[in-house]
């Protein structure tokens, strides 16, 4: 009984072997030859995504790597010194717009970063010299005298930043990072307008 029994269990783990192998015959032997089942698509869907990817990135246009970087490092900046602002500034305004410029710029850095990865272009991950060095300058600022330096520096920054964005919006080759600059537009003419009216107000 338990020979034919296994007998069977052998019988049906053959029979569901021969379902996933292919069966071909060698034309010059006329012997069949038995091949395994083919791997999953996963190394095939992997490689089209990398592919897919560097033909991104290679067709990113100078304009939009310098577009890309300088937007990226300037968003950077907006938020570490709207992060000062918030805490350092002691006019009121001058705090409410650091608080939006942290917000606004948080939010506009993700969108930018989000383009990046699909893209597979990669990011300056920290601020370049020059703008390291305004930082560290409005960082040693207090009061009244940090009030005026962060308002002139949104104003002169975000002048352009606009000029930057109006020229990728028109310029630019690559759909998604036009659309980003076009998008976010607004936003900075808004953050000029507060920074003007900031800096009316701490004169």
């Amino acid at each position: 009984m338990k020979n034919s029994v296994l007998t069977l269990f052998a019988a049906a783990a053959l029979i569901a072997c021969k379902k996933n192998e292919t069966t071909s015959v060698n034309e010059s032997t006329g012997t069949p030859t038995v091949s395994a089942p083919a791997e999953s698509g996963m190394t095939v869907t992997d490689s089209t995504k990398m592919a897919d990817t560097t033909a991104t990135t290679n067709s990113l246009s100078d304009q939009d790597k310098k577009f890309a970087d300088a937007a990226a490092t300037g968003g950077m900046m907006e938020v570490m010194m709207g992060q000062l602002a918030a805490t350092n500034a002691s006019n009121a305004e001058v705090k409410a717009l650091g608080e939006m410029m942290v917000k606004d710029h948080s939010k506009a850095n993700d969108e930018l970063k989000k383009w990046a990865k699909t893209a597979g272009y990669t990011l300056p991950a920290s601020l370049d010299a020059e703008k390291q060095k305004e930082y560290d300058d409005l960082k040693a600022k207090k009061g009244a005298e940090f009030d005026q330096k962060y308002t002139n520096l949104m104003v002169s920054d975000h002048k352009k930043d606009i000029e930057e964005f109006k020229k990728e919006a028109s310029e630019g080759k690559e759909a998604s990072l036009k659309s980003f600059a076009s998008k976010t537009l607004p936003t900075l003419e808004h953050h000029l307008m507060e920074s003007e009216k900031a800096k009316n107000a701490v004169k």
